[in-house]
């Protein structure tokens, strides 16, 4: 009989552990970004890592090969979605705001295209799905892993042939551009990388002369994590004009947007 209750003990103990790391924890932090990142970006992905022995890349990866259909790219961006969403939270622009971005990539309609910050390929699928056929976009990862795993999930959208991935860091990479890859100007450019290096790039940018009058500069997350030095800099320069969607941090209800910035010259 005391074996009995021991096990019932403890599995009611791990029912209630379990349920308060699916729904209650997660239920919780939703509403607040500081909470939710470090709940799934700390927590929950060193603990899932330690268990599964992959990691977080490398279990969206499986995702998408096992959920997307080969060669289409909205399946790619549903599987990755549908995996945020219902199993484990990932740093994407998301389903949400990606909205968003496919709006904008749709009005510009650019030939040249600079994201910074691939992650997992995420956006990059969104982007160079929109593109016209002739289009250029080159993505920069500073993290060989991410980049590998990246490869492989621009590979199953069938889009390889439009992007160029970049393994490096931005501050390397973007005065080579004119150089390395025949880019006068970027017609839009996707800031999602790290939020400190913002602003620096972006007056790399202009030093380096790769806006023209008219590019268009989206920044991701620029309320949650935040990045107060640039959104304090794009608008006040009288060489921008910008304005904010706001929106939700990736898979939460806690606030986040995107800032849309016209480079005016």
């Amino acid at each position: 009989m005391m074996w009995l209750t021991l096990l019932y003990g403890c599995a009611g103990g791990a029912a209630l552990l379990y349920a308060l790391y699916r729904w209650v924890i997660p239920s919780v932090v939703q509403y607040h970004a500081g909470l939710a990142l470090v709940w799934h970006d700390t927590i929950v992905e060193g603990l899932l890592n330690t268990l599964t022995q992959t990691t977080r890349p490398q279990r969206m990866l499986a995702a998408v090969q096992k959920n997307a259909t080969r060669g289409d790219p909205r399946s790619v961006v549903k599987a990755i979605d549908q995996f945020c969403r219902q199993k484990e939270w990932a740093m994407n622009v998301g389903d949400e705001k990606g909205c968003i971005l496919d709006s904008v990539v749709t009005e510009v309609n650019p030939a040249t295209v600079l994201e910074l910050g691939t992650y997992c390929g995420y956006s990059t699928v969104r982007i160079a799905s929109l593109l016209p056929p002739d289009a250029k976009l080159i993505t920069l990862e500073f993290n060989p892993h991410n980049a590998a795993i990246a490869r492989q999930v621009i590979a199953w959208a069938g889009l390889g042939d439009k992007i160029q991935l970049v393994e490096g860091a931005s501050g390397d990479w973007i005065p080579k551009m004119k150089e390395k890859f025949g880019i006068e100007t970027f017609d839009l450019v996707f800031l999602d990388h790290w939020k400190d290096r913002y602003l620096p790039d972006t007056k790399l940018m202009e030093e380096c002369g790769l806006l023209r009058k008219g590019s268009i500069l989206l920044a991701d997350n620029v309320i949650s994590p935040g990045t107060p030095d640039y959104l304090e800099y794009i608008r006040n320069s009288p060489r921008y004009k910008s304005q904010y969607f706001r929106s939700h941090l990736e898979y939460t209800k806690a606030e986040d947007g995107l800032e849309k910035s016209v480079f005016l010259g």
